[in-house]
């Protein structure tokens, strides 16, 4: 029992990564932006050095430094990263096991790299920095018509124009030898985030506290509530605005859209700190009864309906 508990566990964060549809077309927008990116990049800014000690230098950064770079812009701009910060800011991660925090950041990390991945498999696909980066490295004498007194530096130049016409047909065959591997090497990546992907959901699917349907309609319940969250967090903050500009000036200049928005605000309420703090973090899906909890936000408007400090204290502080 205990193991099935820890496995269910485990699985509640993946479980946040793949139950939006509209998180999978976002991952695939971001696929097809670097794929744009990547092949833009070949086109205008490839140069390869043709320098021995430099090729590969220049060649691994291609491949590499565009990839970290979007993994970590990606962790960056993962809302999950700021929950699981906030969460250990306030309640100093005391609720959060190590199997949910593993979790959650192959959740994160689950998102982050799909950019990195696609400009790799692409670069790789390619083969243009590869080739740059590998081809001083390769042993002459396996190339037929290879010149004896050739050398790391006959074979840094090879990538670049100006090479001598004996050599045009040595070139050919390096770089295809060159692009076979990098290809080969792109695919197989290719296989093995499918294999991964496939292996993820088919565990999410099976290790889900919920069924297909209410899993739908958990999706959905975390879209309406991010935007009307996002439109009244906006127009509470322009309404605290206009009353402490008021305050000051004597009056506020609203333009007629805002006059009439905020004129059809009957009652706002002050939001404290420890309010804040109870709607801010980690959350895995849990249950009152049998009644889903389908956040934080919608826990913490639970019990405050029923005026329950001391159970809403006991429970906020819990994911």
């Amino acid at each position: 029992m205990a193991a099935a508990a820890l496995v269910t566990e485990n699985f509640k964060f993946v479980s946040l990564f793949f139950k939006s549809k509209d998180v999978m077309m976002f991952n695939g927008l971001i696929a097809l932006g670097t794929v744009a990116g990547q092949t833009a990049y070949n086109i205008f800014a490839f140069d390869c050095p043709c320098s021995p000690g430099r090729n590969h230098l220049y060649g691994l950064a291609a491949i590499g430094v565009p990839a970290l770079v979007l993994f970590l812009v990606g962790i960056m701009f993962n809302k999950n990263t700021w929950d699981m910060v906030s969460e250990c800011r306030l309640r100093k991660c005391r609720k959060l096991s190590g199997t949910a925090f593993f979790a959650l950041n192959r959740s994160i990390i689950g998102r982050a790299v799909v950019a990195p991945i696609t400009w790799v498999v692409i670069s790789l696909l390619q083969g243009q920095a590869y080739t740059c980066a590998l081809i001083e490295f390769v042993d002459s004498a396996t190339i037929a018509d290879f010149p004896t007194d050739g050398g790391s530096e006959v074979l840094a130049r090879l990538p670049c124009e100006d090479i001598p016409a004996n050599m045009k047909s040595v070139k050919i065959e390096i770089q295809r030898q060159l692009k076979y591997e990098s290809q080969l090497l792109g695919w197989l990546l290719v296989a093995i985030m499918a294999v991964a992907v496939f292996l993820m959901l088919c565990m999410k699917r099976c290790s889900s506290p919920l069924g297909y349907l209410q899993e739908d309609y958990w999706a959905r319940y975390h879209a309406n509530e991010k935007g009307l969250y996002e439109r009244t967090a906006d127009i509470h903050s322009r309404l605290l605005a206009a009353e402490n500009v008021k305050s000051l000036f004597g009056f506020v200049a609203l333009d007629k859209e805002e006059k009439e928005q905020l004129a059809g605000i009957q009652n706002t309420r002050t939001i404290y700190n420890t309010d804040w703090n109870r709607v801010t973090g980690v959350y895995l899906y849990r249950e009152k009864h049998g009644l889903p909890l389908y956040s934080r936000l919608h826990k913490w408007a639970t019990y405050s309906r029923e005026d329950n400090t001391d159970d809403m204290v006991k429970e906020l502080d819990m994911l």
